[in-house]
């Protein structure tokens, strides 16, 4: 464990250390109420990887006490994914269920403490009694019945006697607590139904929060790590565990950010919601959040676990750009899978002067990747080229074939177009070309240059598969639920066409169809007589980014377009304008910008046209592990540095970049304040550290910090805080630029939102 400990990892080292305990135990304990999705991925890596890494222990317990909507089959998907993502539970699974007596043996004893009482209220009077953030509450007449009638009726209860919601079990605390989660909290309500593991035994069943940490105490767990919406429920976990007087040693609750990811919603809910009105094929359909999900698109656990180290463990919510996920998919796939040719709109090719046929090597991986393999691809007179890859009217840029532009065949020959011949439509059914005999690739004599290569299948070898092109399963960044699902998040192609060497044995192979993504062989509905293939993620393709914002580009007057090419003219340079071809060179260093550090199309292509910027960009990286931060700062802000303040230019370094993309990463100060920061050291050369300990400029993010400042404001404006409550929602703007303005905007917005949100709707 060389690399910088999570706060998580260093309050149990110096748990271990004192004494405390002997031996870390923790836990996964998941509702089996639906499929785990990718948030649950990171409570799993973080639980089972911090037994595993201080040799303790991690227990699986089903959080089963909600008998109405839990199902066995969420319990195998959710072993499913714990074993598929590399981890071993300690012992056998463990269910809250197994301990239904010992949980209403303690209920027993709070209630003979007077810790406990059984309540008749209705629900909303109780609702009423509650109070609010800046009212107490007021405690129901029933906490005055005799600790014998407690008893009985609580007994009555567990045997069925009573209606569901009549009664429940409360425990006596305090209706003052500014902590709304103390005011009395439920332990036990009453629910006449069927459980799937305990049968109609109880008529009772536990909350969570009485249930969780008896049930922690009684697995000897030690560190309960849970999301930050828990933070709250803390004090009720310590006020059963000290009010029960249990024996040492006993388990403490700590929280961290929940994983929340754009263009994705995490909600059980909401994803059930998905599943009953068949907006997809099911939990496993390969645009769910869903571990099944991913694994049936094609995910690998690697990029899963990757993925949750990159985005460590946090204090405060924030969300992650779901292009961050997608770039862990290609880091993971791009060293170690073969890469293989499909043409998914075919185009037939007939080489008039080929005669006979022949097997060409060809490998599998490109010489960057550390793997050997390769395949033979037959090769003959008639074969298919993507329909993309000739243009009879070519656009500026285009390095395809054309009737008068040669192009290679990716590992075989160069080919010169000599008829097009079209149906009755005018559509373009087959090219008739020649080969250049001495141009094969490898042994290429012909003295013919070409500006690319393009894919190609053999037309008698060459196997018809159906391509699922999946994308992002909802349109906007934050989705609410179904109004937001993208129409086009699925396309399926029913009549590509693979090279031979893709069809085998092997069910659980992925490739890179070049130029197209990278794909995995469906679990489901693959045959070898009819194959489908999943898209697991795309490549970047900097054509056809290039060709989208040509189109998109907005029409210029002709007395513009006029001096911009006379401009163009004078330039005498290689780029002709934003969207120039990029170089062979320049091509490799946007793909490896784009697919190795997930950088935005945009940023990409200019660091990729600048060696100044680029050399810039590289060395910033041998300092810090921040690729998208430190780009965008360059792109933005050093490029404009050196253009307008060559004279201090000098003043900012790539290390001192690294240091100030690194306090963005850790949120020591947010991307704003960043900008201030790096005017301030274009002009004074100190370094970025320097400038905010002396400005004083570092962000608050710690909740703790945060919060009684939103309570303060809340307290200040008890008016619109009604208003909200009655239903005037555009108050939430109020609350939280006030809260802003408090800290001289050094509050962290994120936290901000999230905890103005919780406190507003608590």
């Amino acid at each position: 464990m060389g690399k910088k400990k999570d706060f998580l990892r260093r309050i149990v080292e110096e748990d271990l250390k004192s004494g405390k305990y002997s031996e870390v135990v923790t836990r996964f304990p998941p509702e089996p109420n639906g499929f785990p999705h990718i948030g649950h991925a990171k409570s799993i890596s973080i639980n089972f990887g911090i037994a595993k890494d201080y040799e303790g222990r991690c227990n699986l317990r089903m959080d089963d006490t909600n008998p109405t909507t839990e199902d066995p089959r969420y319990v195998e998907a959710i072993k499913d994914a714990v074993e598929w993502l590399g981890f071993e539970w300690d012992g056998d699974v463990r269910y809250t269920s197994d301990y239904f007596e010992r949980l209403y043996d303690y209920a027993i004893e709070l209630i003979k403490m007077g810790k406990a009482y059984v309540d008749s209220l209705d629900e909303e009077t109780m609702r009423e009694y509650r109070g609010t953030v800046t009212t107490s509450g007021k405690r129901s007449e029933y906490a005055n019945r005799s600790v014998e009638e407690n008893l009985d009726l609580f007994e009555r209860m567990r045997k069925g006697e009573f209606a569901e919601g009549e009664h429940v079990l409360r425990a006596k605390i305090d209706m003052a607590s500014p902590n709304m989660k103390m005011r009395d909290p439920l332990l036990y309500r009453i629910r006449h139904a069927h459980h799937y593991r305990a049968g109609d035994k109880w008529a009772i069943y536990p909350m969570y929060d009485f249930a969780h940490c008896l049930s922690d105490y009684i697995e000897g767990v030690t560190h309960s790590l849970c999301t930050l919406e828990f933070e709250n429920n803390r004090d009720i976990y310590d006020w059963v565990i000290d009010t029960l007087g249990l024996k040492p040693p006993r388990p403490y609750q700590y929280e961290f950010a929940r994983l929340n990811i754009s263009y994705t919603v995490m909600s059980k809910r909401k994803l059930l919601e998905l599943v009953e009105q068949e907006v997809i094929s099911g939990w496993d359909d390969p645009r769910m959040p869903t571990i099944a999900g991913y694994k049936r698109r094609g995910y690998t656990p690697e990029s899963i676990l990757n993925f949750c180290d990159e985005i460590g463990i946090a204090k405060a919510n924030s969300v992650v750009d779901v292009a961050q996920l997608e770039h862990c998919i290609r880091d993971d796939l791009n060293p170690k899978v073969p890469r293989v040719m499909c043409v998914t709109d075919p185009l037939k090719v007939t080489i008039v002067n080929y005669e006979g046929s022949e097997e060409i090597d060809a490998s599998y991986y490109p010489h960057d990747v550390p793997k050997e393999g390769s395949r033979k691809l037959p090769f003959s007179k008639e074969i298919y080229i993507n329909r993309e890859d000739f243009s009879e009217n070519p656009p500026k840029g285009y390095y395809r074939l054309t009737p008068e532009q040669p192009v290679r065949l990716k590992y075989a020959y160069i080919i010169t177009c000599k008829e097009v011949i079209k149906d009755s439509s005018g559509k373009i059914i087959e090219i008739k070309a020649e080969y250049h005999p001495d141009s094969k690739s490898g042994e290429d004599t012909s003295g013919i240059k070409v500006k690319s290569a393009i894919q190609w299948v053999e037309a008698s070898s060459a196997k018809r598969v159906e391509l699922r092109l999946y994308d992002r399963l909802f349109k906007v960044e934050s989705p609410q639920g179904i109004e937001d699902i993208n129409p086009d998040s699925l396309k399926i192609i029913k009549d590509a066409l693979i090279e031979p060497s893709v069809i085998t044995e092997k069910p659980d192979e992925r490739y890179q169809f070049e130029r197209e993504g990278y794909f995995y062989a469906d679990p489901v509905d693959y045959t070898d007589d009819a194959p489908v293939f999943n898209k697991i993620v795309s490549l970047k393709d900097s054509w056809a980014k290039k060709n989208t914002a040509q189109k998109q580009a907005p029409k210029k007057p002709a007395a513009t377009q006029e001096k911009k090419e006379k401009s163009k003219t004078a330039q005498k340079g290689k780029h002709e304008g934003e969207l120039a071809a990029l170089s062979e060179a320049e091509e490799k260093r946007f793909a490896h910008y784009t697919e190795t550090y997930g950088l935005k199309p945009q940023v990409a292509n200019i660091l990729a046209r600048d060696p100044k910027l680029s050399a810039f960009f590289e060395q910033t990286l041998n300092s810090v592990d921040a690729a998208v931060t430190a780009a965008n700062i360059i792109v933005n802000d050093v490029a404009r540095a050196l253009k307008e303040h060559p004279e201090d230019a000098s003043n900012v370094t790539p290390e001192a970049i690294a240091e100030l993309a690194s306090m963005v990463e850790e949120e020591t100060i947010s991307s704003k304040i960043a900008k201030d920061v790096f005017e301030e050291m274009l002009s004074s050369g100190k370094s970025p550290k320097a400038i905010v300990e002396e400005k004083g400029l570092e962000q608050i993010s710690d909740p703790a910090k945060i919060a009684p400042i939103i309570e303060e404001v809340i307290a200040n404006n008890p008016d619109n805080f009604q208003k909200y409550k009655e239903g005037n929602k555009k108050l939430f703007g109020f609350f939280v630029g006030q809260v802003l303005k408090a800290t001289l905007g050094k509050a962290n917005p994120k936290v901000v939102n999230d905890l103005v949100k919780e406190k507003l709707e608590g």
